[in-house]
């Protein structure tokens, strides 16, 4: 989608609309984008989560339903919300080719249209980053029983290497978005009652400049956060063999900063 300086933006609804339209249901292994090499921040989340059988779950900015669909396979009863109606209409497929039910439901994130105590457990992926991040999560905890949890991760705004990405990859990306400042966790520990977080993709981010430098892939032309799911078997060696290194890095203070993202789980 190519957008011209005379033009004005879509919004996010508009943006997420498109894409939806060019999103295969049969193409998501949903399996890999939780439990996959290369999806640390999920792995992250689910290892702190436990179990989810019959517990009441709300995913905000759902996308094409990854997590619900996830969790549901899991026996979680979820509830998938977007401001996207095509990514909703997605999530419905995505749904049906795993044979569980997921709720579905219009929503804007920065308003959560659920009574007080509503959930067990919030997820949001790559969505404060969108909207104002205080309000989003000031809603997450309002919906949140009380020991229930606040799961996330967005991209961080420290390293200067993804930002370099970030301006390439200028026509598969909204204009208004504002990746998050490190100093979000002290706001979160403000309002939960106990957080566990952790950053992740710094020498993994080899990763990408291979997509660029070697394989010469450009970031508009494909969504790299999508490919290194996507393409997950190939990538797993290298990955895995720069993940250890990615645990040393993080031992050396600061330098979890400038991590791609950060994960959280936060209990009310």
């Amino acid at each position: 989608m190519k957008i011209s300086a005379l033009q004005t933006p879509p919004s996010e609804a508009d943006f997420h609309d498109e894409w939806a339209e060019n999103i295969d249901p049969t193409e998501i292994d949903i399996q890999t984008f939780f439990e996959g090499a290369t999806s640390p921040e999920n792995r992250f989340l689910v290892q702190h989560l436990g179990e989810v059988k019959g517990k009441q779950f709300l995913e905000l900015g759902c996308g094409a339903g990854e997590a619900s669909v996830y969790f549901a396979t899991r026996n979680a009863c979820c509830t998938a919300t977007d401001n996207s109606p095509g990514m909703l209409q997605v999530v419905g497929k995505l749904a049906a080719k795993y044979g569980v039910t997921v709720k579905r439901k219009l929503m804007n994130a920065e308003a959560i249209a659920f009574p007080d105590n509503s959930f067990d457990i919030v997820y949001a992926a790559n969505l404060l980053h969108h909207v104002n991040p205080t309000t989003t999560l000031r809603e997450m905890h309002r919906v949140l029983r009380p020991g229930g949890m606040a799961c996330c991760w967005d991209p961080l705004r420290h390293n200067p290497i993804i930002n370099i990405y970030r301006r390439m990859a200028d026509q598969v990306r909204t204009k208004n978005e504002h990746p998050l400042d490190i100093k979000i966790v002290k706001e979160i520990e403000g309002l939960f009652a106990r957080v566990s977080w952790d950053t992740f993709w710094l020498a993994t981010l080899w990763i990408f400049l291979r997509f660029y430098l070697i394989e010469r892939i450009h970031p508009n032309q494909e969504r790299y956060w999508k490919k290194i799911i996507r393409e997950e078997p190939r990538l797993r060696p290298s990955y895995n063999r720069l993940e250890k290194l990615d645990r040393l890095l993080k031992k050396i203070p600061a330098t979890k900063r400038f991590a791609w993202n950060l994960a959280f789980v936060a209990t009310k």
